[in-house]
């Protein structure tokens, strides 16, 4: 049965950015088929339209609803969708034990119980629901995109392939078969650790600020979103981290395989000096490549924008291109 688990949801504004005049805002939960309730955030245009078309919203990878996604989603209802933000499997407000961690397979299916969900909301046209992904749940969203029909459009941003970057490092400097072996070693060392002790050890989120001079600028600035402008307490990024073994699954478990099957739209945008702009571009060649289904597919390269301000900074995130987008694409 899926009976959705009662969770202890905050009831005050809590994000961390401002509250929208022009949207109504309410927390609802769904449940996954793992049995997993996750919590959300719905955002619904204030006019009296019968039937909206509906977005999910996810990402970054360890952050919660209330940080990036959570703005994606309120200032695209303001646009006149109805939305939700949702918390992943294991982590924010949602359910799952033991927490913090993270699959490629629940979290595939985090996104496709957000469109089940939607699907069934009178106040949702169910031919036109699309899914958001960013940073590494832009992975995830083309994995979801590439398995629901039922999505018309996907949007991802700045985007991550959490697959390829525990398989092979940051930049593949670590795609070899000795370094992959000598991460597992450390990982099921750590595993057996974790059993003895009964509980599990924690990675620990961003740097602290201020971060070291030497720190590489990414580093920087993810900490200076993560722990600054946008900290949250619920955040695992703003605070404790995954679990040491949380993402394990993912170096063997490409997510990707078949993304040149899917037949929906796609946009995939990254900054152009982000640090992470070979994800996005690579996953969009290989969907794409000997591609039947490449005429809807597109690219934005956004001049100047760095990993982070597609994360909270409006005057980068093309909020007008995705409303374009969906609008030709949801139609």
């Amino acid at each position: 049965m899926m009976k959705p688990e009662k969770l202890d949801l905050v009831s005050e504004w809590d994000k961390t950015f401002p509250k929208s005049k022009s949207v109504n805002h309410k927390k609802v939960t769904f449940v996954n088929r793992y049995g997993i309730t996750l919590a959300a955030d719905m955002y619904t245009p204030k006019n009296e339209q019968k039937k909206f078309p509906a977005l999910a919203v996810c990402g970054p990878f360890g952050a919660v609803k209330e940080q990036c996604s959570g703005l994606y989603a309120q200032t695209m209802a303001e646009r006149g969708y109805l939305t939700i933000a949702f918390d992943p499997s294991f982590t924010g407000e949602s359910g799952g034990l033991p927490r913090y961690m993270a699959s490629p397979d629940i979290n595939t299916e985090d996104f496709m119980a957000a469109v089940d969900f939607l699907s069934v909301q009178d106040n949702v046209d169910t031919d036109k629901i699309g899914i958001i992904g960013i940073c590494g749940w832009g992975g995830m969203a083309l994995n979801t995109a590439a398995l629901d029909t039922r999505i018309k459009a996907t949007v991802v941003s700045t985007m991550y392939d959490m697959t390829r970057v525990n398989a092979n490092g940051y930049f593949d400097a670590e795609n070899s078969e000795e370094a992959r072996y000598e991460k597992k070693k450390i990982l099921n060392a750590q595993r057996t650790e974790d059993y003895k002790a009964g509980l599990y050890t924690r990675a620990g989120g961003c740097m602290p600020l201020p971060t070291p001079d030497d720190a590489p600028f990414f580093v920087k600035d993810y900490s200076e979103y993560y722990k600054g402008r946008a900290y949250h307490a619920r955040s695992l990024n703003s605070n404790d981290g995954w679990n040491v073994i949380g993402c394990e699954s993912f170096m063997n478990q490409p997510i990707l395989k078949y993304s040149c099957e899917i037949r929906s739209a796609v946009l995939v945008m990254h900054g152009e000096k982000a640090h992470s702009f070979y994800f996005g571009k690579d996953a969009f060649n290989d969907m794409v490549r000997n591609s039947k289904y490449a005429a809807n597919k597109e690219f934005l390269a956004i001049p100047g924008a760095v990993h982070t301000d597609l994360y909270d900074n409006l005057a980068v995130i093309p909020f007008d291109k995705m409303d374009e987008f969906f609008k030709k694409n949801l139609d």
